[in-house]
C-alpha cells in the first residue's frame, strides 16, 4: 500500500516511510492510496479475540509488515497497560456506553498509538542504522505519552511543545520529570494552535529538517491514526458488531480520534454515526452546522486537550470530502492561513454531514455532566470525557442503535475540575504515587521558531 499527501504534491510513500516522515513535503498529511474493506464474516471472526489480535488483523493491511515482524511490536506496544481487556466498556445507561482508553501507561488514549509508535521506530531505526528527531505538539496527553514511549531509546531524540500554563499539573509533571536525557520538555509562551504551528513550520523548513532527521508523533502521523483504529473495532464487536450497527460520540480537538472511527466505517465495520463533541472551542461544530470553517480564537478550558482552533486532522476529513482533490484541498488550507477560514462546498459538506454529527458542551455543562453521572452512576468521569457524555446524550434519541462514547483520559489527569465538580479528589493509580514528589526538568521559550529550532540543534550537539 502506497500514501499520498492530502495537498496533491508531495510524492507517494510506503507505511513507513510515511510514518517516519510524518508531515508530507508539500505540507499535507498522508492518507492511505486506498482503504481494504473487511467482508461480514471476516469481522465477526475477530469477536471475542484478544486486543493485540484484532489489532494484528486491523493494521497488517495497512503496513504491509509481514505478520511474524508486526505481531511482537504490538504485543510489546500493550504489554504495559492496566487492564486485561486493553479498551473496556462500561454502561452508563440504556444503550449508552464508556469506553475506558486510560489503562495505558500515562492514563489517556494517546498511549494507544504513541506505545506501538515508539516500537514501530524503534524497529525501523536499528533496521536503517539512524537516529532521527521527534519533535511533537501536545494540549496535554500527546506529549507525555511520546516521552513515555520514547524515553531512554539510543537512536531518538524527542523534543514536546506545550504551551506554558495551559495544560494540568498532572500532564505538566508527566512531561517534565522523566530523567533521561533525549526526551525535552518545551513550555511555550502560547497556545497549542501557536505549538502546532511551529511544529509545521519546523517540517516545512526543510534544510532543518533534514539536518536534524526530523519526524512528527502528533496525530498528523498517519500511524496515529491507525493504531485508534483498532479500539472502534475491539468495542463494536463486544456490542455484537458485524449484526449489529453501533454509534460513537467522541471526544475531539484535532479530529485524529474520530477520523479514525471514519477509517473503520470504511472498512466495514457498521457504524450508523459519528457525533464530534466540542467544548467551547467549538470550530468543529460549527462548520458542520454553518458550513464555514473559520477560527475564533481559543478560549482556556477546564477540558484543555481540546482548546484548538487549528484541528490538523480535519484536513484528512475534507481531502475525503471533496473526492481526495488534493488541489482543492491546498486552496482550503491556504485561505484558512491567510483568512482565518473557509466556505466548505455544498457536496463537501453533505458528506460530511452523512457521517458525522456534532453538538457542543460549555463548562458549566462540563461540570453538570461530572456532577450528574458521579451521583447517578458511580463513574468519576475526566472533563473531556463529560464533553462526550453530554453530547452523546443529546444524540441518543429512541434510536435500538447503542452509543459507544469515548473515554479519552483518567479523572486523575484532571483533578481540580473533578473535584470542583464531585467533591471528590480522584487518586492517581499507585504507580504514580509519587509524581509530584518528583524533581520537573522544563526549558521555557518564546513563541519563535527560529528560537526553538536553534534550541534542538544547540541540544543535539
Amino acid at each position: 500500500m502506497q500514501y499520498v499527501s492530502t495537498r496533491g504534491q508531495a510524492p507517494e510513500l510506503d507505511f513507513e516511510g510515511a510514518m517516519l516522515a510524518g508531515l508530507a513535503r508539500d505540507g499535507g498529511l498522508y492518507v492511505p492510496d486506498h482503504i481494504p474493506t473487511l467482508d461480514q464474516d471476516a469481522i465477526a471472526a475477530m469477536a471475542g479475540r484478544p486486543y493485540e489480535e484484532i489489532a494484528l488483523r486491523i493494521m497488517q493491511p495497512f503496513t504491509g509488515l509481514a505478520e511474524d515482524r508486526l505481531k511482537p511490536l504490538i504485543d510489546a506496544a500493550y504489554a504495559g497497560f492496566g487492564h486485561d481487556a486493553r479498551a473496556p466498556l462500561v454502561q452508563l445507561g440504556p444503550n449508552h456506553h464508556l469506553l475506558e482508553l486510560f489503562h495505558g501507561p500515562t492514563l489517556a488514549f494517546k498511549d494507544f498509538a504513541m506505545q506501538l509508535i515508539g516500537q514501530l521506530f524503534q524497529d525501523a531505526m536499528r533496521r536503517r542504522g539512524e537516529r532521527i528527531t521527534i519533535v511533537g505538539a501536545t494540549s496535554g496527553d500527546t506529549g507525555s505519552a511520546a516521552m513515555e514511549a520514547f524515553r531512554g531509546l539510543d537512536n531518538v531524540e524527542c523534543f514536546i511543545l506545550y504551551p506554558h500554563g495551559r495544560v494540568s499539573d498532572v500532564q505538566r509533571r508527566q512531561m517534565t520529570t522523566p530523567s533521561e536525557a533525549n526526551v525535552h520538555a518545551l513550555a511555550v509562551d502560547g497556545d497549542f494552535d501557536d505549538c502546532q504551528a511551529a511544529v509545521k513550520a519546523m517540517f516545512n523548513d526543510h534544510a532543518f529538517r533534514d539536518r536534524v532527521g526530523l519526524t512528527a508523533v502528533n496525530s498528523i502521523n498517519w500511524a496515529r491514526v491507525l493504531a485508534q483504529v483498532v479500539y472502534f473495532f475491539s468495542s463494536a464487536l463486544s456490542l455484537g458488531a458485524p449484526a449489529r450497527p453501533v454509534r460513537f460520540t467522541v471526544p475531539t480537538g484535532n479530529f485524529g480520534d474520530i477520523f479514525a472511527g471514519y477509517i473503520a466505517r470504511q472498512m466495514g465495520l457498521p457504524i450508523e454515526r459519528l457525533v464530534i463533541a466540542t467544548n467551547r472551542n467549538d470550530i468543529l461544530h460549527r462548520t458542520l452546522a454553518t458550513g464555514e470553517h473559520r477560527k475564533d480564537g481559543v478560549s482556556p478550558t477546564i477540558s484543555p486537550s481540546m482548546d484548538i482552533q487549528v484541528s490538523s486532522n480535519f484536513e484528512r476529513a475534507l481531502f475525503m470530502a471533496y473526492g481526495r482533490d488534493g488541489a482543492a484541498v491546498s486552496q482550503l488550507m491556504d485561505e484558512l492561513r491567510d483568512a482565518g477560514g473557509f466556505p466548505v462546498s455544498q457536496g463537501a459538506l453533505e458528506a460530511l454531514r452523512e457521517i458525522y454529527g456534532s453538538g457542543r458542551c460549555s463548562e458549566d455543562e462540563t461540570a453538570a455532566t461530572i456532577r450528574a453521572m458521579h451521583a447517578r452512576t458511580g463513574e468519576v468521569l475526566c472533563p473531556h470525557t463529560a464533553v462526550g457524555v453530554k453530547v452523546a446524550e443529546e444524540h441518543l434519541g429512541d434510536s435500538r442503535t447503542p452509543m459507544i462514547t469515548l473515554a479519552t483520559a483518567h479523572p486523575a489527569k484532571f483533578p481540580d475540575a473533578v473535584e470542583a465538580a464531585t467533591g471528590g479528589r480522584p487518586a492517581l493509580p499507585d504507580r504514580m504515587a509519587d509524581l509530584f514528589d518528583r524533581d520537573e526538568r522544563l526549558t521555557r521559550i518564546d513563541n519563535d521558531v527560529a528560537a526553538i529550532e536553534a534550541l534542538i540543534e544547540d541540544r543535539l550537539k
